[in-house]
C-alpha cells in the first residue's frame, strides 16, 4: 500500500490521515439525533474497510447511539489488525427516552470519561473533546477537568467542538487547545471569517465535521431518497433537506459531478477535497455506514483540487446562491 499523506494535529504528536472515520450514524436509532436503523455488521465492516485502506483515526462520541457507537468502534478495532487513534467527546448526556441534554460539571465529565474508557475497552483516549460549549458559564470548569484528565493520563490530548473564538480565548489560558472540531462544508462556511484564522494563529488543529453536509454533497442524494428518509432520521428536520434549498444544493452537486468526472472521482470526493484545501484544516471527518461507501470516498485521501477548480467552484456557489 502506498504511504498516505499525514498531517500533524495542532500541538500534538498525532499524525493523522486527511480523512477520518466519522462514527455518528453507526450509533443507530433510538435517540434524538439518530440516523435511523443501522446494522452493526455493516458498521464493523465499514470500519474494517476504512482501516484497511489506511485511514488512521476514528471520531465518535459518548452520545452517538447513547454509547452504542463507542461499543461498536471497540468491537471493530478488536477484530482488526490496525490500531487507529480514537477520538471521542463528552458533555452530551441522554435520558431514558433518548432526549439529549448538556452537562459540563467536573463530576459529570469524570463519570463520562470512565464510561467511555469502558465502552471503548481502552486505558487511554487519544483525543478527548468537549462536544458543545453548553452551558456557556461552565466551559471553564469543563475544560479544567479535561486538563486534569490529561495530567492523570486518562486522555492523551484535549480539544473542543463547536466553540467560537471568544470561548476558545477564555479556555486557552487554562490549558492549550490541541484541536477544534467545527462543521464545515461547501454550503456551510461561517468558520472561514474568524475561527479558521484563529486556529492557524494559535496552532490549533482543525478536524471538520459534515464535509458532505450529512450526505447532501455525496452525489447519492435525490429528492426521492430525502422523501423516503425514516421518521427517526434527524435529517428529516434539517433546513438543508427542505425546499427550496434542497433543490439548489442537489443542482449544485450535479455540477460538482462534472468536475469530479474529469478525475474519475464522485462529487463527494470533490466536496471533501474542497474542505481540505483550506490551510487551517488538518483533516475531515467522513461518516460511513457501509463498506461500499468507504470504497467510494477513498479518493479523498489523495485527491486535491487545483486553484483553477477552486475558483470554478466559487463561481458555482454564487450561481446557485449557496
Amino acid at each position: 500500500m502506498t504511504t498516505l499523506e499525514k498531517r500533524r494535529l495542532g500541538n500534538s504528536d498525532l499524525e493523522i490521515t486527511p480523512i477520518g472515520f466519522g462514527a455518528w450514524a453507526i450509533g443507530g436509532a433510538g435517540w434524538e439525533f439518530g440516523w435511523g436503523y443501522q446494522d452493526d455488521r455493516d458498521s464493523i465492516a465499514a470500519i474494517h474497510a476504512a482501516l484497511d485502506a489506511g485511514i488512521n483515526w476514528i471520531d465518535t462520541a459518548a452520545v452517538y447511539g447513547m454509547g452504542h457507537s463507542e461499543e461498536i468502534v471497540a468491537k471493530a478495532i478488536r477484530t482488526s489488525s490496525h490500531r487507529p487513534y480514537v477520538f471521542t467527546k463528552c458533555s452530551l448526556l441522554w435520558d431514558e427516552k433518548g432526549k439529549v441534554y448538556h452537562n459540563l460539571k467536573s463530576q459529570s465529565i469524570r463519570k463520562e470519561v470512565e464510561d467511555s474508557l469502558r465502552r471503548l475497552q481502552t486505558d487511554v483516549i487519544d483525543l478527548y473533546q468537549i462536544h458543545w460549549p453548553i452551558p456557556d458559564e461552565d466551559i471553564e470548569e469543563g475544560w479544567s477537568t479535561l486538563a486534569q484528565l490529561k495530567e492523570e493520563g486518562k486522555v492523551r490530548y484535549i480539544g473542543v467542538s463547536n466553540f467560537n473564538v471568544s470561548q476558545m480565548e477564555r479556555i486557552r489560558p487554562i490549558a492549550p487547545i490541541t484541536s477544534l472540531q467545527p462543521p464545515y462544508s461547501l454550503v456551510r462556511r461561517d468558520i472561514e471569517a474568524e475561527i479558521l484564522p484563529y486556529c492557524q494563529q494559535h496552532n490549533i488543529g482543525v478536524i471538520v465535521y459534515s464535509p458532505l453536509q450529512s450526505g447532501l454533497l455525496s452525489g447519492k442524494m435525490t429528492p426521492e431518497r430525502v422523501a423516503s428518509l425514516p421518521d427517526d432520521d434527524w435529517r428529516k428536520r434539517s433546513p438543508d433537506f427542505q425546499e427550496p434549498r434542497l433543490s439548489r444544493i442537489l443542482s449544485f452537486v450535479e455540477r460538482l459531478r462534472q468536475i469530479g468526472a474529469r478525475h474519475h472521482q464522485p462529487p463527494g470526493v470533490v466536496a471533501i477535497a474542497w474542505t481540505l484545501h483550506h490551510p487551517a484544516v488538518t483533516g475531515a471527518i467522513v461518516g460511513f455506514r457501509r463498506p461500499d461507501q468507504v470504497h467510494e470516498m477513498l479518493g479523498a485521501l489523495t485527491f486535491r483540487l487545483s486553484e483553477q477548480e477552486i475558483t470554478e467552484i466559487e463561481h458555482l456557489l454564487r450561481q446557485y446562491d449557496l
